[in-house]
């Protein structure tokens, strides 16, 4: 195989790990922000029930001042009923006193909707602390687990970057700097074999006269249609197909 071609392909195997690895470490930052963002919500779940158990709370005590209000009214009107003489202000009195009654009973119906909201909010913090529990756990093993990921693929992506540059620094400069072009334009298939006589690129037919070069292995050959850079090796069929 040509020379230039041979240290092209191991330039680009290098470059293909090397992209991998880049891509790799890119999942890992919104994977992070993911289980963040589910722990965070399991909080603000719990901490909304655990607000609206307050709430309900101090609502049930709000009722219970009411009512105490209302009952010692009922009371003072019972004693002025005892001090008056004048049966049209004892029967105001009476109808305030029932008044205040009716009121007393509206509000214990009130109290005890909120008891039963209360027990319902109160089993929905202990299933949303019981949640938060169990997201918790998982996203702490799964960040551990992704924090030991990302050291070993930066260390390893470190390796691969240092032994790039040796090499590349191998080939020569105006078919490197072609190669990087077309690697950053169109991903990892920058050096692609003819099979059949087609591009291993595009797949589109190669002229005669590339094929004859490609097999004679003495210059870089490109592809007319998509500029992928041509090679033979021992194995591949350089006929064209039907």
């Amino acid at each position: 195989m040509f020379d230039v071609i041979e240290k092209l392909l191991v330039l680009q195997d290098r470059d293909r790990r090397i992209s991998q690895m880049r891509e790799e470490l890119a999942r890992i930052g919104p994977q992070r922000t993911l289980l963040k963002t589910q722990n965070a919500g399991a909080q603000a779940a719990l901490e909304a029930a655990k607000q609206s158990v307050m709430q309900l709370e101090s609502n049930r005590k709000k009722l219970e001042l009411e009512v105490e209000a209302k009952k010692q009214l009922i009371e003072r009107y019972a004693n002025q009923q005892l001090q008056t003489r004048k049966n049209e202000e004892y029967r105001a009195l009476t109808h305030e006193i029932e008044t205040c009654q009716a009121g007393i009973a509206a509000l214990e119906d009130e109290e005890i909707v909120i008891m039963e909201q209360s027990e319902a909010a109160q089993k929905q913090v202990k299933a949303a602390a019981q949640t938060l529990a169990e997201i918790s756990q998982l996203a702490e093993g799964e960040l551990r687990d992704l924090a030991g990921a990302e050291g070993n693929l930066q260390k390893e992506l470190a390796k691969l970057e240092s032994n790039r540059a040796e090499l590349a620094s191998v080939v020569d400069e105006g078919v490197r700097l072609r190669y990087e072009r077309l690697f950053k334009s169109k991903g990892g298939n920058v050096v692609v074999g003819v099979e059949h006589g087609a591009c291993g690129g595009c797949h589109m037919r190669v002229p005669a006269q590339s094929l004859v070069l490609c097999r004679a292995a003495e210059e870089i050959v490109v592809c007319q249609n998509c500029a992928h850079i041509l090679y033979f090796a021992s194995g591949m069929d350089l006929t064209l197909g039907d």
